[in-house]
């Protein structure tokens, strides 16, 4: 199954024929008072719920979202790591602008990092550039989105607390500052174009992703290539933290790396899952 949310909040299950509105259904979640829990209700619910969902897509006619939103509203923690294949490993030795003097060394050695939620954006509202005088990057990664509570387990058993997959852009400013102060600006976490259930990609570490900025082609690469593989990263993440559902993991970007200004256009591609086009423009 393949999750929406766009427009005003809407919610949708998206078809071949187009996006089906199942936001009806949002009334089906638990009510929560303050404190507010620290997961995602719509997927901490999803496996109770899409049956409903499914019945419910089944009935109304297709529509044309004019605007998508992240997939997943409130995920409590972005969870990514920094270098994850060895070709970006060497791009990012090599180049300056890259590293800008920072220690940039294999994931087994410098763990991953946090990313602060208030980055999260959907493909339909763009990237927001700061510090536009900065080099400012696009890296396309494979988003895990994590279902049900994980800590402190195996790889096997990590791979059953996913809830699915979508396509993540951490966004990223070069410069000398620490990694999570860079890659936090509003809207430099882009999730989308939706989220599509584990069941329906049985094999995440066997996935072609790409990215081209106005058309050409920058990033292109396979989740083969990962140093940890999915199950690796979710368990390792999991050994630190408590993982709730609506969590996201960003597991790494390939090689190609290379800045973005204002006007440009990207277009993110994950095999399996889709595209999302996404604009670029200057924060005002």
């Amino acid at each position: 199954m393949k999750i929406c949310r766009f427009d005003d909040n809407r919610l949708g299950v998206v078809k071949d024929d187009g996006v089906h509105d199942v936001s009806s259904l949002l009334g089906r979640l638990p009510s929560v008072t303050y404190p507010l829990p620290r997961y995602d209700l719509l997927v901490a619910g999803l496996d109770k719920l899409r049956p409903e969902l499914e019945a419910a897509a089944a009935k109304g006619p297709p529509l044309q979202p004019k605007k998508l939103l992240a997939p997943v509203a409130n995920p409590g923690k972005i969870v990514a790591a920094p270098v994850n294949y060895t070709k970006h490993l060497q791009e990012a030795l090599a180049d300056k602008g890259i590293h800008h003097g920072n220690l940039i060394g294999e994931i087994h050695k410098v763990g991953m990092f946090l990313k602060a939620s208030s980055a999260v954006v959907g493909p339909g509202e763009g990237v927001r550039l700061i510090h536009t005088d900065r080099r400012n990057d696009h890296e396309v990664e494979l988003a895990v989105v994590i279902g049900r509570a994980a800590k402190n387990v195996s790889p096997a058993e990590a791979m059953r607390c996913i809830a699915g997959y979508c396509i993540g852009l951490d966004m990223t400013i070069r410069g000398p500052e620490e990694r999570s102060f860079r890659k936090s600006p509003d809207s430099y976490c882009v999730l989308g174009p939706w989220l599509v259930t584990a069941d329906e990609i049985p094999d995440p570490n066997n996935l072609s992703i790409e990215i081209k900025v106005n058309g050409e082609t920058r990033q292109s690469a396979h989740t083969s290539d990962l140093i940890l593989k999915v199950g690796e990263l979710v368990a390792w993440g999991s050994s630190f933290y408590t993982l709730h559902p609506g969590d996201v993991l960003l597991t790494g970007t390939p090689q190609g790396v290379g800045p973005v200004k204002p006007g440009d256009v990207m277009e993110a591609t994950l095999e399996r899952v889709g595209s999302m086009r996404v604009e670029v423009s200057a924060a005002s």
